[in-house]
């Protein structure tokens, strides 16, 4: 990886959870944490298998390479054990733009601190060291579970790229399209702060 690229490689330390750096060595405890509810078989999103794990991990690290992705195992701080994953993308290194997607815990991680910290840890990065304009986030529309985790965070909709994707299974994807903007970011960081005070 290129050390003048914006998304520059570093690992992110929190107090319940850190963001590494994804790495090729990653894939079979990947598999292990998706299988915590099988979470490959959610037809509205994708996560992978087995079967696709090193196409997932190559597609990743290829966008690394070119600038637009910055790629995390999430692992949680007690047990040391990789429990899901996520990644800035799509990233327009002029504008300094990005989304933060492809992210997937664990099932039993799920609707716990876990997802709170990891967002704050990415935002914090994304507005106090890389000086990003916006954040982008991007579900879709059938993932009402996504979309709620995503406003609790303090993100606000931009609107529905409607028919927006072709999906494996035959059918189209309407995603829905969330942001915060810089200037926004102070309050959103101490709403964040503030649930994993009380809700650590």
């Amino acid at each position: 990886m290129k050390n003048n690229q914006w998304l520059a490689e570093k690992p992110l330390l929190g107090k319940v959870i850190s963001l590494y750096p994804l790495q090729r060595e990653h894939s079979q405890a990947l598999i292990q944490a998706a299988s915590d509810g099988e979470l490959w078989d959610l037809w509205y999103t994708s996560i992978p298998d087995k079967k696709s794990i090193n196409a997932y991990i190559e597609a990743a690290l290829s966008d690394q390479e070119k600038g637009t992705a910055l790629p995390f195992v999430v692992i949680d701080n007690s047990t040391q054990e990789i429990i899901g994953s996520t990644r800035f993308c799509n990233a327009d290194t002029v504008n300094h733009r990005a989304e933060i997607g492809y992210t997937w815990y664990a099932k039993r991680y799920q609707r716990t601190s876990v997802n709170t910290e990891c967002k704050y840890l990415l935002l914090s990065y994304a507005f106090e060291q890389l000086s990003a304009i916006a954040i982008e986030f991007r579900t879709h529309w059938h993932n009402y579970a996504s979309r709620n985790a995503i406003s609790r965070l303090g993100a606000k909709q931009d609107g529905v790229l409607r028919n927006h994707k072709k999906l494996a299974n035959g059918s189209y994807r309407d995603t829905v399209v969330f942001s915060i903007i810089d200037n926004e970011w102070p309050a959103v960081k101490a709403n964040l702060s503030f649930k994993m005070e009380k809700y650590p």
